[in-house]
């Protein structure tokens, strides 16, 4: 049963297997998912947010309630203006709870009625980041089961 607007948070550079795991669950329980690619003028990524936004209309294109955008400053104050009741977060591990736990409650603190569903990667995604994905690509790895095709042909053309 759906029911709400939910945001799913992340640099998605790049958008992998283990993100559309999570997408297409989410998908399942919201009436919206918004996907919002976070803009972090601190952080240098591989990807420009247009690519990074071009990616991610791609390979979730098949899934009519998941829309793609961008934000930046504070999520609360992007998920007031969406309408959004409920931040979308995966958790790979401990190490992963701790820092969301941390931002959940935060995020609960500056916005009491801004729920956090945390889910869990299906398992063959369990190991799976971005970072990790970006640095196999850098060395010419295999990438098959990572990330989509077309992600795929976009990391392979990075580093050539």
């Amino acid at each position: 049963m759906k029911t709400s607007i939910a945001i799913y948070p992340g640099s998605f550079d790049p958008v992998t297997n283990g993100h559309l795991d999570l997408i297409e669950r989410g998908e399942k329980m919201f009436d919206l998912l918004i996907v919002a690619v976070l803009r972090n003028t601190e952080k240098q990524p591989l990807f420009t947010v247009p690519e990074r936004m071009e990616m991610l209309r791609e390979v979730t294109g098949k899934w009519p309630d998941v829309k793609v955008d961008v934000f930046e400053g504070l999520l609360i104050d992007y998920a007031r203006r969406r309408g959004a009741g409920v931040i979308l977060r995966g958790i790979r591990a401990v190490s992963d709870y701790e820092y969301e736990l941390q931002m959940a409650l935060m995020n609960r603190k500056l916005e009491p009625r801004l729920e956090t569903v945390f889910m869990l990667p299906g398992e063959p995604y369990s190991y799976l980041s971005s970072k990790l994905v970006r640095e196999i690509a850098q060395h010419g790895g295999p990438m098959s089961g990572l990330v989509p095709a077309a992600v795929e042909q976009r990391l392979r053309a990075k580093f050539s």
